[in-house]
């Protein structure tokens, strides 16, 4: 099978053949460095069972290094109908049923739906959906073994980032609550044709096992969107819409009131939101 991959045409030769110009509107960037894209495949430590998913595979440099990979089946999802014809035009009569390619809007497409467990997510993302879809996978982040992700750097360090940092947010509360989250290596601007403005970097997301009282992730994104949307004031004054006496209501989770939003752990928000949960109705929520 990689003998057969490495028989493949060029990248660049797809592109003139198929005239696969790069769509801003679709926010793409291609990657041709069949090494680097070996190297996110290697990243992703996919396991010989896993059905893999990969976002916008355009003319198909990660995929043929996905397809390398001792893997039972890759589902590539793609907007762009030129990329869709290439695929189908060059790959799939090399891999036959490995690869299932899917035409259609990964904002609309649940990937646990169109492929059976374990799955993993691998991905060069559009930079300008990139944040929606893994807001969107988090939601059944169970659903997957892993998700190998190529955000801008700035969005990886959101993810990735520390307690009391400037990066440390909501994406940071949301994606580490759920996930081991790590940045793996970043990808310069240079290594992608058109170059965009800003460098990548490549992340990997491992759902965790959690118990079952966790809270809602809907009362998560209510508690750390107030929290952070006032991140420069203090918890008693950002969060007092949540409660009657927010005072009260921290210092029964043993918060203290005058701590920022950049100050508490992911598990001081899971309190917060538990909290919230075991004593208001939503129906009593004011904001």
């Amino acid at each position: 099978m990689a003998e057969s991959l490495e028989n493949l045409p060029p990248l660049r030769e797809v592109i003139q053949t198929y005239d696969l110009g790069a769509k801003k509107s679709l926010g793409q960037n291609f990657l041709f460095d069949l090494n680097l894209t070996r190297k996110i495949a290697r990243a992703a430590n996919l396991g010989p069972n896993t059905h893999v998913i990969e976002i916008g595979p355009g003319p198909g440099g990660l995929t043929r290094a996905l397809l390398e990979q001792d893997i039972i089946k890759l589902t590539a999802v793609e907007r762009d109908q030129r990329c869709v014809n290439a695929l189908n035009d060059y790959v799939k009569p090399v891999v036959g049923d490995k690869l299932e390619i899917i035409e259609g809007d990964a904002l609309e497409i649940d990937p646990a739906d169109i492929t059976k467990a374990p799955r993993a997510i691998v991905a060069n993302l559009p930079y300008n959906v990139a944040t929606p879809l893994l807001i969107g996978w988090l939601q059944n982040a169970t659903a997957y073994e892993s998700m190998t992700l190529m955000f801008q750097k700035e969005v990886a360090m959101r993810i990735t980032a520390e307690v009391g940092t400037k990066a440390y947010g909501r994406l940071s509360v949301l994606a580490q609550w759920l996930c081991e989250c790590s940045r793996v290596f970043d990808v310069p601007a240079s290594a992608f044709t058109p170059p965009p403005k800003i460098t990548s970097s490549i992340v990997r997301l491992v759902p965790k096992v959690l118990g079952d009282d966790q809270p809602a992730i809907k009362t998560i994104e209510i508690v750390t969107g107030l929290a952070f949307g006032q991140r420069r004031k203090m918890l008693r004054q950002s969060l007092k819409s949540m409660v009657p006496d927010i005072q009260e209501f921290l210092k029964a989770c043993g918060i203290e009131e005058t701590l920022r939003a950049d100050a508490l752990s992911v598990d001081h928000y899971i309190k917060i939101a538990k909290a919230y949960e075991a004593g208001f109705n939503s129906s009593e929520m004011n904001f």
